[in-house]
């Protein structure tokens, strides 16, 4: 992988992590066009998830400083037999809710290899339907009354549809932010606290998404690794991140969010064209042209 790349697939990946358009699904397509599958794109896409990591911790830090604070304080009441579900606050009920939608991806894990093996095929028709199945929640989400839940008044019921929105976004071309803002949205959430709400719990989500990716790449052999390509990419990656988590905030606060569902749309019906085009020649999209 060159270092042209390498800062191409950053900035693919800094933009469609956090904008509701799925990092997985065009970082599936663009190395399905040139080439970058395999191991190699899978390990090149753990760095550039960390990348994005930083940016979330940068951009949500007050936020996650808080949360970690509050996490510390609510074991030792768990633990001096102080805790009081009733009796929470903000903080810690969004501590206790992140936990349980991160919960709800225990069962979508148990099909990994499925998910893996639909980004490492040669089919890019399976993203393309995904990309219109984030299109469809984007277009419903713009069309809910606006919510009034904030952090202290997060449900059960809420985290679990969340969690199992992220779940369903393991699928490439299915926006995993885009997901569970949706899923935030739908559950009665204000704007700031779907975004805010879905980028955290995308942190562990993330990361363990990245040890999984990893762990794979090096049991399948590759073992040599051209360091500079993956440091830029990595750089590359959170520098646009914290951009495209700016972007997000102003695009949701002014009723704009629904221009990702006309982008997705039309990417989709392109990309399930250019897949049928490449199963009746037979051959890739880049030899057709």
């Amino acid at each position: 992988m060159t270092i042209f790349e390498a800062i191409i697939q950053g900035i693919i990946q800094g933009l469609t992590e956090f904008l509701p358009i799925s990092s997985s699904g065009h970082l599936s397509v663009y190395q399905h066009l040139t080439g970058n599958s395999g191991e190699t794109g899978f390990l090149m896409l753990a760095v550039l998830h960390l990348g994005t990591l930083v940016a979330v911790f940068i951009a949500f830090w007050d936020t996650i400083w808080a949360l970690i604070k509050e996490f510390f304080v609510m074991l030792k009441d768990i633990f001096t037999w102080k805790f009081k579900w009733k009796e929470m606050n903000g903080e810690r009920r969004m501590i206790i809710m992140l936990i349980i939608s991160l919960s709800m991806l225990i069962p979508f894990y148990i099909f990994k290899d499925f998910f893996v093996r639909i980004s490492k095929d040669n089919d890019i028709i399976v993203e393309g339907v995904c990309f219109l199945y984030t299109s469809l929640i984007l277009f419903l989400s713009d069309r809910c009354v606006k919510g009034k839940r904030e952090p202290k008044d997060i449900t059960l019921r809420n985290a679990v549809t969340v969690g199992i929105f992220q779940g369903v976004a393991l699928m490439p071309g299915i926006s995993r932010s885009g997901s569970t803002i949706c899923g935030g949205l739908f559950s009665g959430f204000t704007r700031e606290t779907a975004v805010s709400f879905s980028f955290i719990l995308g942190i562990p989500a993330i990361l363990g998404g990245c040890l999984l990716e990893v762990k794979d790449a090096f049991e399948a052999g590759q073992t040599e690794i051209k360091v500079l390509p993956f440091l830029i990419g990595f750089i590359v990656s959170a520098v646009v991140g914290i951009f495209a988590i700016k972007l997000v905030k102003w695009l949701i606060k002014t009723d704009k969010f629904k221009v990702f569902a006309f982008y997705t749309f039309v990417l989709g019906i392109v990309v399930i064209s250019i897949g049928i085009i490449e199963k009746v020649a037979g051959k890739g999209i880049m030899e057709i042209v």
